[in-house]
């Protein structure tokens, strides 16, 4: 048996290569089942972030469906989802991403473009059969000077025609016909409500061709949050309320509002998630009586089976803590399946046999498990006596150990959202930095989902306090339990994970070092320059701009910059509309201006979140690259230099 060298930590070799992350691995989702075939997309680095649809025949032959030059995906909300619809005919509808046109793919055919070239983008398509149509979200952006509007529409699939069928309010999504085409069903919310916050279910009769009768609420308002509605095979509709203080199921065959929906089985989970992108489904009918769910509970999801009548929840045993994009055909179910040490998997699990098939895997990267860190679950003290909740990665390499004494540098990594979760599942990205000797620890700060909605609305008016004392109080948590070296602690993260991380550098002084990745540095502007989806966001989370303008003032990093004194670096898409590049680059002005270490990485051609493969490589071996120049140890691999301003006169 070989003996493991003796090395300090993050200095050790690892076979988990950035190289071999980005060039192995695609994105999963979007499961779908049409007529005898299985479809899912792929989301392909490789391909400059290209989404592709894919098709699995009855007897296992995959194919792409969508041709070269094309990429299925919308900016509605800019985050997306719901690009796509399938028919049993084998007709298929999606938005492509370059023009967000709505194009046709007939059986055999190249797709054509269906709905007209304008400044219209769609999402959430379902058909209406019936009446030849479909009915989808739009979004009117050929106004520039205004507002994008939102509706629901109908898109004639003979002459591509677009008529508005709701309006009135500032967002829409789930448009759901009833089993009979006699019903709409859909969610609505107002600025600056977010999904998340209150939104309101309705359903209204379809009277005519092009409009609806009277449209009835049956759930909802400005304090309980409603996703996922669904006819079910009977005609009953179904949806998922937070009203409990829990995202739980509910039914209901009264469709004027009258009567409450009745609970289907209450517990203190979560069947529900934040409505950022479209087309998420979390239960599926098997029968008019009988459904299979997912729910969340402790940071991992269960599939389960729900006997309605009997309210008898079933969960099944599998071997992964995170399933999505659940379909079911017969007594098959499909789904994408992820656990700490699989990446995720496209996965039929037989009902009657529970035998499970890989059909397709995220990643081809075989990894033996003696380089594998599996997170561990950990409660920690916050402030006023709060408890937040994080998982904590050991650093993992069976070819090395550290020596006596010496203890692992931490990356804290602050999920994006905020409104989001970080969760249990096999991440390479975070097995880069463990197999070489860091340890890394994902933060569930107060405000991320998972937790219910009390959690859920620790965060209102306390963005930049709560996640910057939950993140910077798990670390010194690790320190003081001597898991890690509190001299290295560093922070990490996206979007609003980035506005987060540069708080808590700029507020607190727990840690040394830290990466931005297209992160929040002036919150003012971005309430002033954001997209609609996103434009009343901050005030739940702050405060209404103008009125609350110094509370915007003295929460952002920008206005602070005398405070931060140890080395950034940033990560920044040049064509991100949610957060404008100047908010990077106004942040690394002022720290070179100090001469505080600083380096800056832009990506032409990236927009909000990287898709392409070369820049996912350049930014995970930059942010190590940065980390052991500022920590002051040599990494094993040959890492491309970054250049860090000031960092000779630090």
């Amino acid at each position: 048996m070989i003996q493991p060298t003796t090395a300090v930590y993050g200095t050790w070799q690892s076979p988990i290569t950035a190289a071999a992350i980005v060039t192995s691995g695609i994105s999963l989702g979007g499961v779908a089942l049409a007529g005898d075939r299985l479809y899912w997309l792929e989301g392909r680095p490789a391909e400059g972030g290209r989404n592709v649809l894919v098709a699995r025949d009855a007897d296992g032959t995959v194919s792409d469906v969508t041709p070269p030059g094309f990429n299925i995906r919308t900016r509605v909300h800019e985050y997306g989802g719901g690009a796509c619809l399938l028919t049993d005919a084998g007709t298929f509808y999606f938005v492509h991403f370059t023009d967000q046109r709505l194009y046709v793919q007939r059986p055999g055919e190249s797709p054509s473009a269906l709905t007209p070239e304008n400044a219209c983008r769609y999402a959430d398509m379902v058909l209406d059969q019936q009446r030849d149509r479909l009915i989808c979200v739009c979004e009117d952006h050929r106004n520039p000077s205004a507002e994008p509007v939102n509706t629901l529409a109908t898109i004639d699939l003979t002459t591509g025609a677009v008529q508005t069928l709701v309006s009135g309010s500032d967002f829409y999504s789930s448009p759901r016909l009833s089993p009979d085409g006699q019903y709409l069903a859909w969610l609505s919310w107002q600025h600056p409500q977010m999904p998340w916050d209150g939104t309101q279910l309705w359903v209204a009769p379809l009277v005519a061709e092009d409009s609806l009768g009277t449209a009835h609420c049956l759930a909802g308002g400005e304090q309980e949050s409603i996703c996922a509605p669904s006819w079910s095979p009977d005609g009953q509709l179904y949806f998922v309320s937070d009203r409990s203080n829990w995202w739980n199921l509910y039914h209901t065959r009264d469709f004027t509002g009258q009567q409450a929906a009745e609970p289907l089985f209450p517990l203190a989970a979560e069947f529900g998630y934040p409505h950022w992108v479209f087309g998420i489904q979390p239960y599926q009918f098997a029968a008019a009586d009988t459904l299979f769910c997912t729910y969340s509970q402790n940071g991992q999801t269960t599939l389960a089976r729900l006997d309605i009548a009997s309210k008898n929840l079933q969960p099944l045993t599998l071997p992964f803590t995170s399933i999505s994009s659940l379909q079911l055909s017969g007594d098959q179910a499909y789904f994408i399946g992820g656990s700490p040490t699989e990446s995720a998997q496209l996965v039929q699990l037989d009902l009657a046999t529970q035998t499970l098939t890989i059909l397709k895997r995220a990643s081809e990267l075989t990894i033996d498990p003696g380089y594998l860190s599996v997170p561990q679950a950990i409660e920690f003290p916050t402030e006023d006596g709060q408890t937040a909740y994080a998982w904590f990665y050991p650093p993992q390499n069976q070819d090395f150990t550290a020596p006596t004494g010496d203890r692992p540098p931490l990356l804290v990594r602050s999920h994006g959202g905020p409104t989001a979760a970080a969760a249990a599942t096999f991440n390479l990205r975070y097995q880069y930095w463990t197999s070489r000797g860091w340890a890394v620890l994902d933060v569930n700060y107060g405000g991320s989902t998972g937790y219910g909605r009390a959690y859920r609305q620790r965060l209102q008016g306390q963005w930049g306090l709560v996640d910057v004392a939950d993140c910077a109080n798990a670390a010194q948590f690790l320190a003081t339990q001597g898991w890690v070296d509190g001299d290295r602690l560093a922070i990490a993260g996206g979007s609003a994970g980035g506005y987060t991380t540069l708080a808590a550098l700029t507020f607190r002084d727990v840690f040394k070092a830290g990466a931005s990745y297209y992160g929040v540095s002036d919150l003012a502007a971005l309430a002033q320059d954001t997209h609609k989806f996103e434009a009343r966001y901050l005030d739940g989370l702050i405060g209404p701009y103008p009125e609350a303008e110094a509370v915007y003032t003295a929460r952002s990093p920008i206005h602070h910059a005398e405070r931060l004194s140890c080395p950034v670096i940033f990560f920044q898409g040049l064509e991100d509309k949610i957060v404008p590049p100047n908010q990077a680059e106004r942040m690394v002005e002022i720290l070179q201006q100090k001469g505080i270490p600083v380096a800056y990485v832009p990506f032409a051609a990236e927009q909000h979140g990287f898709r392409r493969a070369e820049n996912i490589q350049r930014a995970l071996e930059s942010e190590f690259y940065f980390y052991a120049r500022i920590f002051g140890f040599q990494p094993a691999d040959e890492l491309e230099p970054v250049e860090i301003l000031n960092l000779d006169a630090s």
